[in-house]
């Protein structure tokens, strides 16, 4: 048992020994590329159409204002979306810049570190100590001592003595007795024993280098950072321009003589409402920290305050013409409602349960900012119709502003398909009269935080009222 022990200890040793040379052997990767999503041929299709079907319904419109509809349009469906996209890759690269500049430093105070000990070491002993042979040698003392030292290492490196066994370590390893630290690994990467002074040589080459690494990404740290902000601030710029057409928009509707022209100015508005909940402050904006992950829909406090949709788009009526429930938008739930229209909401801990960014979060805050009732486990997207009707919502096939959409596992949601594992939630922002709906809508598929789209063919649809 003793033998097998020692044995065991020697073998150790030098699997640790090589595995730290090997370690050493390899250097750092300072960039990882991602790869971009780009838009498909059915996504320029859909928006060729969609504007095209928004340009028929403005036939006979003044033409200053059926600009005015067409560059909102604009503005909510190409150029916000594209600009929130680069101020978030911006920002990414922001972040990924002023780490790997932060890494380079911690690398260039590590090796100033091991300059300082090294030199009080050379002040202590000399420069000429063997460091290197001494710290093997002691490891060998440890590991390969009794009768069976000589079999072992001979097994092992075909030494027959300690110093044979030393000799090759130093060798074949270039091991040294420093810690895992910038000296060793420059030793290492000159692959040869070195002396005290050599090793001075290498830290101080290395940190004359990293200096040098350090201050060219801390520089362009800075200037990413300054290009993020940049971003921010280009769709912050168009946010506030959309803000404005929208109100300017809102003046005018009553001159729209047809119900063609006000629904299309109506979904212009109703679409450039959700761009707004985008932004900090207005609606969308949540903590991604925290949340549960039996849910694929978020966690964090959901935003407080009603947000009211535009006027027309059926704050409280049918939409457009079409049938809808016997209740206001916003409802009389206060949020966070444990009991509301004569049953239990299922509203125990806030939003908290459901994952960041996930289109059952969204759905949870959206309910909650037009006062409907909503529960904290509905489950994944396409449990929420019969998670509901357990707990006495009332569930069909009739849209409403304000319901909660459901979408069956693999069901088409406009022109992609629901996830086959989760499905999917929405919340119902128009009803429009040709029988389609307007839906607001989270994911991480998105490259916003609500997104929106149309969705045709309503009745097909599971709908959670209140």
């Amino acid at each position: 048992m003793k033998r097998t022990k020692r044995t065991n200890a020697a073998l150790g040793l030098v699997l640790t020994l090589t595995t730290l040379v090997g370690t050493l052997a390899f250097g750092y990767v300072d960039k990882v590329p991602q790869a971009q999503a780009a838009p498909t041929w059915y996504d320029l299709q859909q928006k060729v159409q969609n504007n095209e079907a928004l340009k028929g319904k403005l036939a006979g419109v003044d033409a200053d204002l059926a600009n005015q509809i067409l560059s909102l349009d604009d503005l909510n469906s190409n150029q916000i979306p594209t600009a929130q996209k680069d101020a978030q890759e911006a920002q990414q690269n922001a972040e990924q810049a002023n780490s790997l500049a932060q890494a380079t430093n911690d690398r260039l105070e590590a090796a100033k570190r091991d300059k300082a000990d090294l030199e009080e070491k050379i002040k202590q002993t000399g420069i000429d100590y063997d460091d290197a042979k001494d710290g093997v040698a002691q490891m060998a003392r440890k590991g390969f001592h009794g009768s069976d030292a000589s079999q072992v290492m001979d097994i092992v490196t075909k030494s027959s003595s300690t110093q044979d066994f030393v000799d090759k370590m130093q060798s074949d390893a270039a091991v040294t007795r420093s810690e895992a630290n910038t000296a060793n690994d420059a030793a290492n990467t000159l692959n040869s024993s070195m002396n005290r002074k050599q090793r001075l040589e290498a830290i101080e080459k290395q940190i004359t280098s990293l200096k040098t690494k350090a201050d060219q990404q801390a520089a362009d740290a800075q200037q990413a950072a300054a290009q993020a902000q940049a971003k921010q601030d280009s769709l912050q710029a168009l946010r506030d321009q959309g803000a404005q057409a929208r109100a300017s928009l809102e003046s005018q509707k009553s001159s729209l003589t047809t119900q063609a022209a006000r629904e299309a100015a109506d979904i212009v508005a109703t679409e450039s409402m959700i761009q707004s909940l985008n932004q900090p402050g207005g609606g969308g904006t949540v903590d991604p920290s925290s949340g549960g992950s039996q849910q694929t829909g978020g966690g964090g406090a959901p935003p407080s305050g009603p947000v009211t949709p535009p006027s027309g788009g059926g704050g409280g009526g049918n939409g457009g013409g079409a049938s809808g429930m016997n209740y206001g938008v916003p409802g009389n739930c206060p949020e966070g409602s444990g009991f509301c229209y004569g049953h239990p909401t299922g509203n125990s801990v806030g939003g908290a349960a459901y994952p960041a960014r996930q289109c059952t979060l969204w759905a949870y805050i959206r309910r909650s900012q037009l006062s409907l009732p909503v529960g904290s486990y509905m489950g994944n997207g396409a449990d929420w119709a019969n998670t509901g009707r357990s707990l006495g919502y009332l569930v069909n096939n009739t849209p409403h502003v304000g319901a909660a959409m459901v979408f069956a596992r693999g069901q088409r949601v406009g022109y992609w398909n629901a996830d086959w594992t989760y499905g999917h939630v929405a919340v119902v922002e128009r009803v429009n009269s040709d029988g389609s709906v307007l839906i607001s809508e989270g994911g991480t598929g998105f490259a916003s935080f609500p997104a929106y789209e149309t969705v045709y063919g309503a009745g097909n649809y599971q709908y959670v009222h209140y």
